[in-house]
């Protein structure tokens, strides 16, 4: 009780001042220089089709396609889950949602968040020596315990949940629309179903709120700021780092700032697409500068394309999922069909990762977890089963087999690259419900 109150003081007053005066970037040892740094990016809601190195009809991603072109390409890469607290929990446990807990999304006035009997990579490579951060939407509990800063992140700046879960000052573009927060003693007033008007979106800097309401129009570059900020200081330090950026974007609301001239063409997706890309670029940059032979970046998102909101949501691609939706269903978030969980993703790290390869491996957020651990060092814990597999010879081994799966193998890109994908008939027979049905009975 009383170490818990001391990070607590500790990690309250740390950013009362200067940016990191309280983080402890100082390291000596053996180790000093020769692990490696990792920076990963969660994007929010992006469909497959989203990358233009994915989906040639889409021209607003070109710092994402240069990645692609300097590193590797997944195709056949999946979330863990197709709702945002389910997919992030296991993104930070290697686990599913039936081992960790976390089956549903948290809400505002959720009191919990992701059990604390679970470890997180965070933790992982904190005991190994890292500096950690978390930039952007945590979505896994943010009272007590559930904190970031509690969760194996030394410094934290993000929103705590969703950033439609609360008024902001600029909503932005949302279906239904959804008003700024009232001002002054001006009363509630009674907005359209799923719009939040009763509580403002905070912004944390570790446990202080520093901004609330936020403004989103300015979100993604505090977002950059920060990112950059802490690659800078913990290169500068020597000290081998894990920086984790969970992005708004392709959340709705989308801001209305990109919309200029050129912009307007495109409509709010594309720019919104703009924005994110240019975020990703300016991080992968600061990498460049920094640590540029020492880093791993890992691109991916947390789930695919949120369908209901229209023109204002992503592509999924090929896999439109027709046969269904003409059924009342959907190809994409809060789905199991391919849409709702298949995302794009990207591996980087020059020296390491070949350029310019498309890998064709079944693999999955799940297989984040395993490898960082793995290429930094360090050890699983061993009191739990892990859903993911160390991916590394598949990143830097030339191998194309990623999730064993019986009864069908991993997708060719004459498949996954057909626009008439329409349903299971055009699948590997048993693909991908053999590797949901290994994954489940698992976790029996």
């Amino acid at each position: 009780m009383g170490w818990l109150f001391l990070k607590v003081l500790l990690v309250g007053v740390s950013f009362s001042g200067c940016l990191y005066p309280l983080v402890d970037f100082c390291f000596s040892g053996e180790t000093r220089g020769q692990k490696p740094n990792f920076v990963i990016i969660l994007a929010d809601d992006m469909g497959w089709g989203d990358l233009g190195a994915n989906w040639a009809e889409t021209k607003d991603t070109v710092n994402l396609d240069k990645m692609a072109a300097e590193g590797m390409r997944f195709v056949d890469f999946h979330a863990a889950a197709s709702t945002c607290s389910p997919s992030r929990a296991s993104l930070l446990t290697g686990r599913l949602g039936l081992r960790h807990g976390v089956t549903h999304n948290f809400a505002v006035t959720s009191v919990g968040g992701l059990p604390l009997n679970e470890t997180t990579l965070a933790e992982v490579l904190q005991q190994a020596g890292y500096v950690t951060a978390m930039i952007g939407k945590w979505h896994l509990g943010h009272h007590g315990s559930y904190h970031p800063n509690f969760r194996g992140f030394d410094y934290y700046f993000g929103i705590p949940y969703s950033h439609d879960m609360g008024c902001t000052d600029t909503p932005g573009y949302n279906h239904p629309p959804c008003l700024a927060c009232p001002r002054g003693d001006r009363p509630l007033r009674n907005l359209e179903r799923d719009c939040y008007n009763d509580v403002a979106l905070p912004l944390y800097e570790n446990l202080n709120i520093v901004e609330q309401p936020v403004n989103l129009s300015s979100l993604a570059q505090k977002y950059a700021e920060k990112a950059t900020q802490f690659i800078q200081h913990a290169s500068a330090s020597g000290r081998p780092f894990l920086l984790y950026v969970g992005l708004a974007h392709m959340h709705v609301p989308l801001s209305r700032t990109q919309l200029s001239a050129d912009a307007q063409a495109q409509g709010p997706y594309g720019a919104g697409l703009r924005e994110m890309d240019s975020l990703v670029g300016q991080i992968k940059g600061k990498v460049d500068h920094t640590a540029k032979e020492n880093t791993f970046l890992w691109f991916t998102g947390d789930n695919g394309p949120w369908a209901q909101k229209c023109e204002l949501a992503g592509s999924v691609g090929p896999f439109t999922g027709s046969w269904q939706s003409h059924q009342g269903g959907s190809p994409a978030k809060q789905t199991t069909w391919e849409g709702g969980h298949r995302v794009p993703a990207l591996a980087y790290w020059p020296g390491r990762v070949p350029i310019n390869v498309t890998s064709t491996a079944l693999l999955s957020v799940l297989d984040i977890f395993p490898t960082v651990v793995a290429l930094a060092g360090a050890s699983l814990p061993r009191d739990r089963h892990f859903d993911g597999l160390d991916a590394s010879e598949v990143l830097f081994g030339g191998s194309k087999t990623g999730h064993r799966v019986s009864g069908g193998g991993a997708v060719t890109p004459q498949q996954w690259g057909s626009r008439r994908v329409r349903g299971p008939s055009d699948y590997p027979p048993g693909a991908l419900q053999g590797l949901l049905h290994h994954w489940w009975s698992q976790s029996l």
